[in-house]
């Protein structure tokens, strides 16, 4: 395919001089991704979480714009008349032309309104908007990829609403698009190529490309420099995709992503350098009693300990207040997400327990959506067990009861021998024989389509970590998101997380990583690497980010053997920690929740949304990087009980002792406060009265770039 190159990007720029002061309160923002309102990855969580802060600043000229999925529309958005006159006479136009497009509310914090454009419905217009694609980009995109037809249909779909509402405005507009990822990025490219008047953001929250070479086994990150993206491309049957992604950031008048690891390799795969860092956030819920998360995280333990105890009937001799819940989630990529890794660690991990005689039970779960047609009947069956000796333990309790009672009401000490009789012995043997188990507790929860060429069950078998009595390591897998309605371990993602001591997210691909960021503000302890986003933000902003609970493994500057020693090393310390140092670390990471507020990260959104809009000069992207002047979390004033420095001493101390322990939790807690900068300074709503000038490709006014890819 030939790589033309005929127009500059400023050419193509549609938007005149904003000569006279505006109001940014009059400027209106689209933010268009495949995701609003539909759950497919971690965009979702982004938009999602991001979207109370955005309707406040933004108030009534807050737009989000998805696809229109119905069985999402039922029970997420409230459909209602478009309040914004113009946008209603867009809406009106493009519905009387032959398209399908709806308004409404999306039910959740911030309640944004949200115009959401039904894909199948124009389906009719496909080869034509192909046609137009390939004479005006040099993109062809094949029949048989739905996912991109889907891409090309919304992208066409988009630059026509705003198109439309643009010539619906009676004065000049004010239009800030905001696109995310590649499956948005053609609306983008058509909003330049038509040079219609609208400032243009794009979000690559992780490469195309990227992702697929990683899986590929390849040295990734050290020989980003020396791949040949056209032909690793083509070779992935991806060319058409990454075309259109490329294309996307090189029209695009701001070019962000959300982690520094993620911007060299957009730098080196899409052939620019990202303007801007903007890490990703979530909504920080801040208790009133300072403890308060402590104790959900004893809730969500037991119900979790209720699980095991069905799980493993038969086979339940190892002591639950001694059993240490670990757990890995996220897409199922095998290596990508270090699943890979994490086991291969478990089985030195089980061996080091076992060779040190530790009384510690370490239970790991696999928390990775796969292809299965239903529940495992033995692992139902565990759970239907457990019921049943709980139903049995209540009977015996209350007649119990009864016994006692009616013998201290006439005054006399009951007779324990008598208290029970043969009839409650009869049904306690009964329940216990019921426990009786001939096989060992399940690996996974439910039955796979593919159990023989399951990476993760044949990687188990390779190990043998088979949930033996003389294993110090079980294993589940859990190959479906968690709900609170599943009959099997009934519990949304955000509980079990509070009731686990330790996430493990070793990935070797995570451009930013939001399962550790969720487990922080949860205080939940996790491990990451230095290949994730969310690792080298922390390594950024933290002195000593163990002394927080946030461990982070080398897997850039070291072989994957050496990776996983280290990663084995920080499983058993953790391992070794006693229950108060665990109770003072998590005390630490949730106080690391402020790093990932979206009330302290959304500066950095806001001040570059604003920019593009008021800045008369081309962009410096010095001026517009996230940096957090005089910010950076210390070491702890105690020492911290991270896992090289968590042995007890000799002779170990008593429990008793450790609640002796001289830790001033609020005045360590007020010293972490103190440190925290508030890191960018918001405009005022009040726009500068200077002329509105976007800059090239690269930040530069007259930028070589063009929209042909």
């Amino acid at each position: 395919m030939p790589l033309a190159r005929s127009l500059s990007i400023t050419s193509l720029s549609g938007l005149e001089e904003w000569d006279e002061e505006f109001d940014l309160e009059d400027a209106v923002l689209f933010e268009i991704a495949w995701e609003v309102a539909n759950k497919v990855g971690g965009i979702y969580t982004v938009i999602q979480t991001k979207a109370r802060l955005t309707a406040e600043e933004w108030g009534e000229n807050y737009f989000l714009v998805g696809p229109y999925v119905e069985s999402n529309v039922r029970t997420q958005v409230e459909l209602i008349e478009p309040t914004n006159p113009a946008l209603k006479r867009a809406i009106d136009k493009m519905n009387s032309s032959g398209c399908k497009v709806y308004f409404g509310r999306w039910l959740i914090e911030g309640s944004p309104y949200v115009v959401l454009i039904d894909v199948a419905f124009t389906a009719w217009n496909l080869d034509k908007w192909k046609k137009e694609l390939w004479d005006n980009f040099s993109i062809g995109v094949p029949w048989f990829d739905r996912e991109a037809n889907d891409a090309v249909l919304f992208g066409f779909l988009t630059a026509w609403l705003l198109g439309e509402y643009a010539a619906q405005c009676e004065e000049p507009p004010h239009i800030l698009a905001h696109f995310h990822e590649w499956l948005a990025g053609l609306g983008l490219a058509l909003c330049r190529q038509r040079q219609l008047p609208v400032a243009t953001i794009f979000t690559t929250h992780a490469t195309l490309l990227g992702r697929y070479l990683c899986a590929g086994s390849v040295d990734f990150y050290n020989n980003l420099a020396d791949f040949n993206v056209d032909k690793e491309a083509g070779d992935r049957q991806i060319y058409h995709r990454y075309c259109l992604e490329r294309t996307a950031a090189r029209c695009a008048h701001v070019f962000t992503t959300v982690s520094q690891i993620t911007a060299v390799e957009a730098e080196h795969l899409l052939k620019r350098k990202p303007d801007i860092i903007t890490p990703n956030g979530l909504n920080v819920k801040k208790f009133s009693a300072m403890h308060e998360f402590q104790n959900l995280h004893a809730q969500s333990k037991n119900r979790i300990q209720e699980f095991i105890r069905g799980h493993f009937y038969g086979h339940l001799d190892f002591n639950l207040d001694k059993c240490l819940f670990l757990f890995i989630a996220g897409r199922y990529e095998f290596s990508n997400k270090g699943a890979d890794i994490f086991l291969e660690a478990l089985a030195r991990l089980n061996y080091l327990l076992r060779v040190n005689h530790s009384d510690v039970t370490v239970v790991a779960f696999f928390i990775m959506p796969a292809r299965t047609n239903n529940f495992n009947v033995e692992t139902l069956k565990g759970q239907a067990v457990r019921k049943q000796l709980w139903d049995t333990a209540q009977t015996v309790k209350e007649r119990f009861g009864k016994k006692l009672y009616e013998s201290l009401l006439v005054g006399q000490l009951p007779d324990v021998s008598k208290m029970l009789d043969k009839d409650d012995f009869t049904m306690m043997k009964r329940a216990i024989f019921a426990t009786q188990r001939q096989c060992q507790p399940p690996i996974c929860t439910h039955n796979m389509l593919e159990d023989s060429n399951d990476p993760i069950l044949t990687c188990i078998r390779r190990i043998g970590l088979f949930n033996s009595s003389a294993d110090r390591v079980k294993v589940i897998f859990h190959p479906e998101f968690l709900s609170s309605t599943s009959p099997l371990l009934p519990m949304d993602y955000e509980e079990f997380v509070r009731g686990c001591h330790l996430g493990v997210f070793p990935s070797y691909y995570e451009p930013w990583g939001y399962t550790p960021a969720e487990c922080t503000v949860m205080g939940i302890p996790s491990i990451s690497t230095n290949l994730s986003g969310f690792g080298c933000f922390m390594e950024e902003h933290i002195a000593d980010p163990s002394a927080y609970g946030i461990y982070i493994l080398d897997r850039r500057y070291r072989g994957v053997d050496e990776s996983c020693n280290q990663l084995t090393s920080y499983l058993f310390q953790f391992c070794q920690q006693s229950r108060r140092a665990r109770i003072i670390q998590r005390n630490r990471t949730e106080r690391l929740s402020d790093l990932l507020d979206w009330r302290y990260l959304g500066v950095c959104l806001s001040k570059h949304s604003h920019g593009v809009l008021s800045v008369s000069h081309p962009l410096n992207p010095t001026n517009l990087s996230f940096q957090a002047q005089g910010f950076r979390y210390p070491r702890p004033a105690s020492v911290p009980p991270s896992p090289s420095l968590s042995r007890h001493s000799s002779p170990r101390q008593s429990e008793a002792e450790e609640d002796d322990d001289r830790y001033d939790e609020d005045a360590e807690a007020e010293k972490d406060r103190l440190n925290i900068r508030q890191p960018l300074t918001l405009p005022s709503k009040k726009g500068p009265a200077l002329p509105y000038t976007l800059p090239g490709a690269n930040g530069e006014k007259n930028g070589a770039a063009s929209v042909k890819n």
